[in-house]
């Protein structure tokens, strides 16, 4: 990680405990918000106006958090005003490195070799660990957001007429439904995941796992009698869950551990990734690929760093 803006040691998944020896993830720290006039949003400084080809961003096609703000990219129809840079899938000695595997990028922009060069670009003395996303604003040439739930609502509301209005992931009338549900899924499945595959003691991966398939029993039956989470309306907590639901065969199902199911078990789950899939832009987010060779990288969890030939999942188109 860096500190006070030096690479100190080499990356590891685990980036705090708790007195259960749990995993525990960092907070993100750069938290301003693009508005369509430029003030300040909920927190943060203000100044970063809404405008075409002034933001970019870094994104890891492993990552779930990163993949969220792809997918809000696509559905607000952003693609023209804000540009993207992939980094590699491995999680390398230094972290998120840019080169040339299929599907990634150098980073022709600031023209930097690791991630964490562009933390220390927007703050030298930085101290954390360099995360993705990151949403650079090309324009003071700092990070403005590196926070994904931030930046998927600032994708929704944030460039006013620059985005697609016809879809509202975040409406009025369901926010309370959204936030109640982003705050279940969240710690017992979109980190509960990784709350096992890092879990470093026997009681902590136990819990950890326990919460993942509760959490998938209880999706199970809600989506019985419905298309998205809320209903008709596919909003930002379908996001955060499908992220989550396309890696887990592919990656969570073995290196993390969590192998009491596998998600084609679960018929109503099975059919609703299907539906996600089939939303225009969403596929072209994902690479199972870049999923596979950065989960299977992990030396902590993988010492000899090979990837298995498996699961087929044709049957989704991926």
């Amino acid at each position: 990680m860096l500190i006070d803006g030096k690479w100190t040691a080499d990356w590891h998944p685990v980036q705090a405990t708790d007195e259960k020896g749990g995993f525990v993830r960092q907070t993100s720290s750069f938290r301003h918000w693009v508005t369509p006039d430029g003030s300040p949003g909920i927190t943060g400084e203000g100044g970063f106006i809404a405008e075409p080809d002034r933001y970019h961003l870094y994104v890891a096609l492993i990552c779930p958090w990163a993949s969220r703000t792809l997918i809000a990219r696509k559905l607000k129809g952003l693609e023209e005003v804000i540009s993207v840079s992939v980094v590699e899938p491995w999680l390398l000695e230094e972290g998120w490195h840019f080169g040339d595997y299929p599907g990634a990028d150098r980073d022709t922009l600031n023209n930097v070799e690791w991630l964490h060069q562009l933390y220390t670009h927007a703050d030298p003395m930085f101290t954390g660990r360099a995360t993705v996303p990151v949403l650079w604003d090309k324009k003071t040439r700092t990070i403005v957001n590196n926070e994904s739930a931030d930046i998927v609502r600032m994708l929704n509301s944030g460039f006013g007429e620059l985005a697609r209005g016809n879809i509202d992931l975040y409406p009025a009338a369901l926010r309370e439904e959204i936030d109640q549900l982003n705050a279940a899924i969240y710690p017992m499945l979109n980190n509960g995941v990784y709350r096992a595959g890092f879990a470093t003691t026997q009681v902590s991966y136990e819990e950890a796992v326990s919460d993942v398939f509760a959490m998938l029993d209880t999706l199970e039956a809600r989506l019985a009698t419905r298309d998205f989470l809320c209903g008709g309306q596919l909003t930002e907590a379908d996001i955060r869950l499908f992220v989550t639901l396309v890696r887990f065969d592919a990656a969570y199902h073995g290196v993390f551990k969590c192998n009491l199911r596998k998600l084609a078990q679960y018929p109503n789950l099975d059919r609703y990734l299907r539906t996600m899939l089939a939303v225009p832009g969403i596929r072209e987010t994902v690479n199972i690929d870049h999923i596979k060779q950065g989960y299977y990288s992990i030396k902590a969890l993988n010492p000899n760093g090979i990837v298995p030939r498996g699961p087929d999942l044709s049957a989704y188109g991926l």
